[in-house]
C-alpha cells in the first residue's frame, strides 16, 4: 500500500512541476511540450533513477492520449476552415507522409547504416507533423496567420498520423517476418483503403451518435463533456477493433461534432482544453521516462544529421512537390515546411520496432527521441520569427478585449455574450450596436439596470447582450481597443483599396493582363475572389491575379467583402526551388530573432528583404 501511495506522490508531482513549466514557456517563449519531455528525461533512469521501460504499457497510454487529443483537434477546427484547406492539407497528410519517409528512409540507410526496409520504417516514424505541437504554437503561441496556411497546417497535422501510423505497423510486420520489399503487394494497399475508409465512416457516424446524445438526452450540465469523451474513446477503441484507423474516426468525429450547436458549449469548450492539457502532459512525460540518454552517444551525431536533413530537406521537398498545385505562395509553402514539427507521435510510433523484437529496435525509438528534441528546439523555438521574417503575420483586426461566452439552457437559437467595455473601444465614441443584437442588461459600479435606461456607456461596464449564433466576431469590434498596426504592416493589405464591386474587366484593363478567366470578366471582384477561394472569403485572404495581389481588409456584419486592398509588388508562387529560399530566409529570422534575445537589434532597424 505505501509502495501504491509512493508511486501516486511522484507521478503527481510531475505532473504539478509540468504544469508549472507553463510559466516558464510562456515567459521564455521555450516549447512547452520540450519542457514536458525534459521533465520526463530528468526524472527517468539516468535523472532521478525512476526505472521506467514497460514499452507496452507506453504505447498503450501514449495512443489513448494522442486519441484525445485529435478528437479536440478535430473539435476546434471549424467546417469552414476544414473545406478551405482539406485538398492540400490532405495531399500533405498522405503523398507528403510517403515522400518525407522515403527521402528520409535513404538519409538513414547513408547515415544508421541501416537496410532500406529499415529506413523506410524510421522514414515513416518521423514521417507524421505532431497535432499536439503544431496546435499548441499555433493556437496558444499568439501566432496570427492566414487562414487558408494555418487551417492547413492543423488539418495536415490531424490527418497525417492514421497514414504515418498504417506505414510503420506494416514496415515493422514487414521487416520481422522477413518479407522485405516483396511485401508490398496490393494487399497491402487493400488493407490501407479499408483502414482509412473503415475509420473515416465510423468517425462520420460517431460524431452523428455524439451530436444526437447530446442534444436529445437531458444531460447534466457537468456531466455534457464526460459523456462527450467517453465516447470519443469508445469511437476510437471501436473502430480500431474492428480493423480502422481509429485516430482517423476520432478526429472525423471531433470534427462533426465541432461544427454542431450543442448544449454546454462552454462547459464542453473548457473541459476538452484541461483534458487535452492533461493528455499532452501525460504522454510526453511517460516518454520522457522510457528513455535512456546513457544509450544516446552511440548514435547521436547521425541522429543529429538525420533531424537536420528532415528539417531542411526532406520536408521542404516533399512539401514543395506536394503544394504545386495548388495556390501557395513561396513564403507560404516555405513556412509549411518549417512547421513540421515532430513530437510525441514519432516517440510513440519508435516504440513499435521494441514491442515488435525487431533487431536493434532500441536504436529505432533512441533516433526517434533524439530527432524530435532537435525538431522541438530548433523549429518549435523559431515559429513566431519565422512567420514574422516571411511577413507571414496578419495585423490584428481588432486590439483588446474583454468578453465572455455564457451557455444558455437546452437547444436555444440565441446565444449570451457579456462584454466589458474597455477604453478607446467604438461603443464609447457613440458607435450603434447593430439591431440584430439585443441587449438586456447593464452592470455599472456593481448595480444592474435595463440597457434602455443605462444611457450612454462607459469604460468598465458590463453589457449582456443576446444574439444570432456565429455573430459575436461581428460585436467583437465595437467593444474592442483599437487594432496597433507597426511600421512592418503597414503594406500587409496593399497599397490602395478598391470596391469589392469594381468589375475584374476593369482591374484588367488597368493592370492587365491578368490571369482570369472569361467567365471572371464579367463579374465584380469580390464574387471573383468567393469563387476562387471556394466559399465566403474571409479577413486577409489573398487572391493572386498575375502582376497584382488582392487583399481581403474587411468584412462587413453580414460576413460579405466590405473593402480589397491591392498589392503591386506580388510575392511569386511555389514554382521554383524550394531549398536554398526557404534556408535563407530561415537563416535571417534566426539571426533576427537571436538579435532580439540579446537586445542589440534596435526597433528602427530595416531587415533587407
Amino acid at each position: 500500500m505505501q509502495e501504491f501511495y509512493a508511486i501516486t506522490l511522484v507521478a503527481t508531482a510531475l505532473v504539478l512541476l509540468a504544469a508549472f513549466s507553463s510559466l516558464i514557456a510562456f515567459r521564455f517563449g521555450a516549447p512547452l511540450l520540450l519542457l514536458f519531455l525534459l521533465i520526463g528525461l530528468g526524472a527517468g533512469v539516468d535523472g532521478l533513477g525512476i526505472d521506467f521501460s514497460n514499452f507496452s504499457l507506453a504505447y498503450v497510454v501514449g495512443s489513448i492520449a494522442l486519441s484525445i487529443i485529435l478528437f479536440d483537434s478535430g473539435y476546434g477546427t471549424s467546417l469552414q476552415s476544414f473545406k478551405l484547406s482539406a485538398a492540400p492539407a490532405l495531399t500533405l497528410a498522405t503523398l507528403g507522409v510517403l515522400l518525407t519517409s522515403f527521402i528520409l528512409g535513404v538519409a538513414a540507410h547513408l547515415l544508421l547504416g541501416m537496410s532500406y526496409m529499415e529506413g523506410l520504417l524510421l522514414g515513416a516514424i518521423l514521417g507524421s507533423t505532431d497535432a499536439a505541437a503544431v496546435f499548441f504554437l499555433l493556437r496558444i503561441g499568439g501566432i496570427n496567420i492566414r487562414d487558408r496556411v494555418r487551417s492547413a497546417l492543423e488539418v495536415e497535422s490531424g490527418t497525417n498520423d492514421p497514414m504515418a501510423i498504417f506505414l510503420a505497423i506494416a514496415l515493422v510486420e514487414l521487416i520481422s517476418s522477413g518479407a522485405g520489399a516483396e511485401g508490398f503487394n496490393l494487399e497491402l494497399v487493400r488493407l490501407f483503403v479499408e483502414q482509412m475508409g473503415i475509420g473515416l465512416a465510423f468517425g462520420i457516424l460517431g460524431g452523428v451518435i455524439i451530436v444526437f446524445i447530446l442534444r436529445r438526452m437531458q444531460v447534466e450540465r457537468g456531466l455534457a463533456p464526460i459523456f462527450m469523451l467517453a465516447l470519443a474513446l469508445m469511437i476510437f477503441s471501436f473502430t480500431g477493433a474492428v480493423g480502422g484507423s481509429g485516430f482517423l474516426a476520432v478526429y472525423v468525429a471531433g470534427i462533426y461534432a465541432g461544427a454542431r450547436k450543442l448544449p454546454a458549449t462552454t462547459t464542453i469548450s473548457r473541459f476538452q482544453d484541461g483534458m487535452t492539457w492533461l493528455a499532452q502532459i501525460i504522454m510526453f512525460l511517460v516518454l520522457g521516462l522510457l528513455a535512456t540518454p546513457s544509450q544516446f552517444p552511440s548514435i547521436l551525431l547521425p541522429a543529429i544529421l538525420l533531424a537536420l536533413f528532415l528539417i531542411f530537406v526532406a520536408r521542404p521537398l516533399a512539401v514543395w512537390l506536394c503544394l504545386l498545385p495548388f495556390d501557395f505562395t513561396q513564403r507560404e509553402t516555405g513556412f509549411i515546411a518549417w512547421v513540421g514539427l515532430r513530437g510525441a507521435v514519432s516517440i510513440l510510433l519508435g516504440i513499435l520496432p521494441v514491442i515488435g523484437n525487431l533487431e536493434d529496435g532500441q536504436t529505432f525509438f533512441n533516433t526517434a527521441f533524439i530527432v524530435v528534441m532537435i525538431s522541438l528546439v530548433v523549429q518549435g523555438w523559431t515559429i513566431k520569427p519565422v512567420a514574422k521574417r516571411l511577413g507571414l503575420i496578419v495585423p490584428p483586426r481588432i486590439g483588446a478585449i474583454d468578453k465572455v461566452e455564457l451557455d444558455l439552457p437546452g437547444s436555444a437559437n440565441h446565444e449570451l455574450l457579456a462584454y466589458r467595455v474597455v477604453a478607446g473601444s467604438p461603443v464609447l465614441r457613440g458607435e450603434r450596436i447593430p439591431r440584430w443584437a439585443m441587449p438586456s442588461l447593464v452592470i455599472r459600479d456593481g448595480k444592474s439596470m435595463r440597457y434602455q435606461y443605462a444611457g450612454r456607456l462607459r469604460e468598465n461596464d458590463h453589457v449582456y447582450l443576446f444574439i444570432a449564433p456565429s455573430y459575436s466576431k461581428l460585436l467583437d469590434r465595437l467593444f474592442a481597443t483599437e487594432a496597433p498596426v507597426e511600421a512592418d504592416d503597414s503594406e500587409f493589405f496593399g497599397t490602395f483599396a478598391i470596391s469589392p464591386t469594381t468589375q475584374v474587366q476593369s482591374l484588367d484593363d488597368a493592370y492587365g493582363p491578368l490571369t482570369i478567366s472569361e467567365g471572371e470578366r464579367g463579374r465584380n471582384v469580390a464574387d471573383m475572389i468567393n469563387q476562387r477561394l471556394g466559399g465566403r472569403a474571409d479577413y486577409a485572404d489573398r487572391v493572386r491575379l498575375g502582376p497584382i495581389v488582392l487583399i481581403v481588409r474587411d468584412i462587413d456584419e453580414h460576413g460579405h467583402i466590405a473593402s480589397v486592398g491591392v498589392s503591386m509588388e506580388p510575392v511569386e508562387p511555389a514554382t521554383t526551388w524550394p531549398i536554398f529560399l526557404n534556408i535563407r530566409e530561415l537563416a535571417h529570422a534566426v539571426r533576427d530573432y537571436l538579435r532580439r534575445k540579446r537586445g542589440t537589434l534596435k526597433s528602427d532597424d530595416k531587415v533587407e528583404n
